[in-house]
Order: C-alpha cells, then sequence, then structure tokens
C-alpha cells in the first residue's frame, strides 16, 4: 500500500477543477466541497458536471479511495431541535446521494453540536440515529465522523465520543472516521515527540480501532494544546511542529486512505505536500 497525499482544494468554476488543482500540486488524493459548504441547497448535479468530473479524476488517476469529499458546514446531525435536526439529515442525505453520482465513497463530516440544549449522551445518540437514516437512504458511501476540537458545543473531541456514535451505527461497514491532527491537539491529544503520537493513537486504536480510520486531515495548530479551539497552521509552523507528520508518513497504518493537508497558506501546499512524501523515504531518527 502507499500514502495518498493532498489537499483540501477548490472546486470553483466546477468539480472536474479540484481534480486538476490537486494535479497541479503533485497531489495524490484531495478533498473538496460538493456544493457550497455555506448553503443549505444546491442545483442538482448535471449528468454534464457528472461525466467531468468522473473523466477529470480518471485523466490524474484519482480512485475514489483518495477522494474525501465534506458536506456543509450547516449541518448539525445532532440537533436538540426536532426541526432543525430533519432539516440536517434532510440535507445530509443529500450530501450522500451527490457523493454516489459523482463515483465517490467517502464522505467527512463533523459529527454535530448540543448546543447546551441536550445532554453529551442524547446528542451522540443522535448523531448515530441520523447516521442510520442515512445510510439507509443510499448506497455505496461511507460516513466518516470527524473529530472536533470541541470549540463551543461541538461533540466527537474526545476518542469515546466516536466510539459511541460508531456503536449506534448499525452498518458497521460503512462508518469511519477521518483524525485532523489540529483538533486532536487542541481537544488535549498531544502529538508533539514520537513517544506522544504512540500514546496518543494507542489510545485511539484502543478505543476507536485502526479499522474505522478512513482518512486524516494534517494540519498544525495555532491553537494551544488542550485549549479546544479549532485554528489550523501549516506544518510545523504552530505549537505541534514537524514531528507527528514525519512520523505519520512512516506508519504503515495510515496507507491507503487520504492524508489531505487544510493548512492555511494555499500558496505552498505542493511544498508540504512534497516534504510530507519526502518523509517516507527517511529512515526513522534511531
Amino acid at each position: 500500500m502507499m500514502k495518498f497525499i493532498g489537499a483540501h482544494v477548490s472546486a470553483a468554476g466546477g468539480l472536474e477543477n479540484a481534480a486538476i488543482r490537486a494535479h497541479e500540486l503533485e497531489a495524490t488524493a484531495f478533498a473538496l466541497f460538493t456544493k457550497n459548504q455555506r448553503q443549505w441547497r444546491a442545483a442538482p448535479l448535471t449528468e454534464e458536471v457528472i461525466t467531468q468530473f468522473k473523466r477529470a479524476c480518471e485523466k490524474y488517476n484519482y480512485g475514489p479511495g483518495q477522494i474525501l469529499p465534506h458536506d456543509s458546514y450547516l449541518i448539525n446531525l445532532g440537533h436538540p431541535v426536532e426541526e432543525a435536526l430533519e432539516k440536517s439529515r434532510e440535507a445530509f442525505i443529500d450530501e450522500m446521494e451527490r457523493c454516489m453520482q459523482l463515483g465517490l465513497t467517502l464522505l467527512n463530516f463533523h459529527p454535530g453540536s448540543h448546543l447546551m440544549q441536550i445532554p453529551e449522551e442524547e446528542c451522540l445518540a443522535r448523531i448515530a440515529q441520523s447516521i442510520n437514516i442515512a445510510l439507509d437512504k443510499t448506497e455505496g458511501v461511507t460516513a466518516v465522523i470527524e473529530n472536533t476540537a470541541g470549540q463551543g458545543s461541538n461533540l466527537g473531541f474526545r476518542f469515546e465520543h466516536l466510539a459511541a456514535i460508531i456503536d449506534g451505527v448499525e452498518d458497521k461497514s460503512r462508518v469511519g472516521v477521518c483524525i485532523d491532527t489540529c483538533h486532536a491537539f487542541a481537544a488535549g491529544y498531544d502529538l508533539r515527540t514520537e513517544a506522544d503520537c504512540e500514546n496518543t493513537f494507542a489510545e485511539f486504536d484502543k478505543i476507536v480501532g485502526f479499522q474505522y480510520l478512513r482518512g486524516m486531515h494534517l494540519n498544525d495548530a495555532k491553537s494551544a494544546f488542550g485549549s479546544r479551539v479549532d485554528r489550523h497552521n501549516s506544518l510545523g509552523e504552530g505549537n505541534i511542529g514537524h514531528t507527528p507528520f514525519a512520523w505519520i508518513m512512516r506508519d504503515n497504518r495510515f496507507d491507503g486512505i487520504p492524508l489531505i493537508l487544510e493548512t492555511t497558506n494555499p500558496d505552498i501546499w505542493a511544498e508540504e505536500i512534497a516534504w510530507l512524501k519526502a518523509q517516507q523515504h527517511e529512515e526513522a531518527a534511531a
């Protein structure tokens, strides 16, 4: 297996442009929004849009396992208010259907927030139920839960939250997780040394399990350790440093999944991708 490394690229001007932009970065993976992430509704995908996207992916050798689409930021699958929950569930199903049409097999999303109105357990149960409803109405797409920094009332910042959601999902073959390094660090999972990385991912394996890891977001953090503040930074320029990114590149447990930069300076994405690729061949320091 190999590492699939890329960035969350813009799909402005047409979805096929995401594949073109990823190719220009010499990326072997990419993430995108299949619609405007700050709107509830989008025009349905046309045959032409679908064909052009698939053609660009084929041309530049991006298979579905190398592409990690992200859903709208408006969606809250754990919403405490029934009407708002329904709206989120409908929007999430629409996002899953768009992935199906585009031939994509993963959909990354933030789990949800209790908005200080319902207990954590109840919110986690709602999220699991939302996933069940969406999986029941779609096929071939895996719901990929992203860990959060735990800002505000967002859940998913503890590995136990991710495990609880997975536990409530009926079809375990179509649920997974995406670990964002900045979010993990902000939530109190240290990654600054190789020993920290070993400990954090041992805990992840024990509580969630590597079999559920379907993608990663590789981000350094402007925010402080354990601050529960979500602020990304370029690799090596934040409070985490270069160590975990080099470590991840040399560990085969992270093979075969999209490893996506959401770092703050797109102008250096090509350099960051090249640096990450180079780490695969560096011998681990004795």
